[in-house]
């Protein structure tokens, strides 16, 4: 923290201390009575009683903002305070004159090592745990997997609306929306789009007529957040249930969309944790480099001709790479929005319960906005199955 920050000293004009006489010039030392700053200036101000001074100094604190789980925060341009709020809090020795001796230890000259920014063992391991349980879901009963998809709607609605609650003060009614979302999963896979659209219409109506019951103080922004989450969490992950819904190979087109977006957000860490050296969005996500989007690109084209070749019916290879790089793009997109919206908040990961990865929402970031995406091109490719 500078001074100049709390507060210009009094000049020499005001009464002050002349240049080259401070309390580190040659022979000076600290006049009895005061700190090393000496007397106070006569036209400085009023002059305030030391001690009750000291019990009246306010110590700031800066809270550390959060971020992304690759963010470092520096670009939020929050201070972070160092050192006395004044100069006499610490009247110790004064300030030596010489510089400090170098340091000539070997370990001075090393690079240092570059972070990974995560607990990679606990990624690895909750990220192995997760695949296990989709696709023995997946595979084994179809209805299953839509408890799954449910599931993690719910979970990722309860730490999206406890956040706005905190961060915002923003109070979205949970319940309504925990049980339209799950009805809008529910609907996606038995009745298709229509019933998904119309789970949507009955859900956004019941935020808006649950919030009727407590005071109309924030009504409208409170609704207009529930409309928003409904749409974001559960209308999003709706698209997954109707890829499963296909019945020539909906578990395949389910297991397609997953790996490519695991495998779009794998090349975008690893390149662009080795070789990332260009921002791609500094002001929203600073980890984030166009080498790891070119990585994204490429490691999801590689994946999506080999998907659509051997995995999906009357798929072929260049499907796939279109396929691809729509997953590379949908995928980039949706975590910069959830940053976006993480930045807002001031917090680092929406949740806690994924060791290694944050909440469930920090791993639906790029899977939702995805969904509709891959759902569309099988339509387009290979039809509804």
């Amino acid at each position: 923290m500078n001074e100049s920050s709390w507060g210009a000293r009094p000049s020499p004009s005001a009464g002050g201390t002349p240049p080259g006489a401070g309390p580190w010039a040659a022979g000076a030392g600290p006049t009895p009575g005061y700190g090393w700053e000496g007397p106070p200036a006569p036209s400085a101000g009023p002059v305030h009683d030391r001690a009750a001074a000291a019990q009246t100094r306010p110590m700031p604190t800066v809270p550390d903002a959060g971020g992304d789980q690759d963010d470092h925060r520096d670009d939020r341009g929050a201070a972070r305070l160092s050192g006395p709020l004044f100069r006499d809090d610490h009247p110790q020795e004064p300030m030596p004159t010489s510089p400090p001796a170098p340091d000539d230890s070997p370990s001075s000259d090393k690079p240092a090592k570059k972070s990974a920014g995560r607990n990679l063992r606990a990624a690895i391991g909750v990220g192995i745990g997760l695949g296990a349980v989709i696709v023995l879901s997946l595979f084994v009963y179809k209805p299953v997997f839509v408890g799954v998809i449910a599931v993690a709607v719910v979970v990722g609605l309860w730490e999206l609306t406890s956040r706005l609650a905190e961060r915002k003060d923003i109070r979205v009614p949970l319940v309504p929306l925990a049980v339209g979302g799950t009805a809008m999963v529910v609907a996606g896979y038995v009745r298709g789009a229509e019933g998904a659209w119309v789970a949507m219409a009955l859900t956004a109506l019941a935020v808006l007529v649950w919030r009727m019951t407590e005071a109309p103080d924030h009504y409208l922004r409170d609704v207009t957040a529930g409309v928003f989450a409904a749409f974001y969490v559960p209308f999003l992950a709706t698209f997954v249930a109707l890829m499963l819904a296909a019945d020539a190979d909906g578990p395949y087109r389910v297991l397609t969309f997953l790996l490519l977006t695991v495998v779009s957000d794998t090349g975008a860490y690893a390149v662009g944790w080795r070789f990332g050296k260009h921002k791609l969005a500094p002001r929203i996500s600073p980890g984030k480099t166009r080498e790891g989007l070119v990585g994204a690109v490429t490691f999801a084209m590689t994946a999506g001709a080999l998907c659509m070749e051997f995995l999906i019916e009357n798929g072929a290879w260049w499907q796939g790479l279109l396929l691809g790089l729509a997953v590379a793009a949908s995928a980039t997109l949706g975590d910069l929005g959830e940053s976006m919206i993480k930045r807002d908040l001031g917090i680092k990961d929406m949740g806690t319960l994924l060791p290694g990865h944050g909440g469930i929402m920090d791993r639906l970031d790029s899977l939702l906005p995805t969904a509709p995406v891959v759902w569309l091109l099988f339509v387009i490719f290979v039809g509804t199955g």
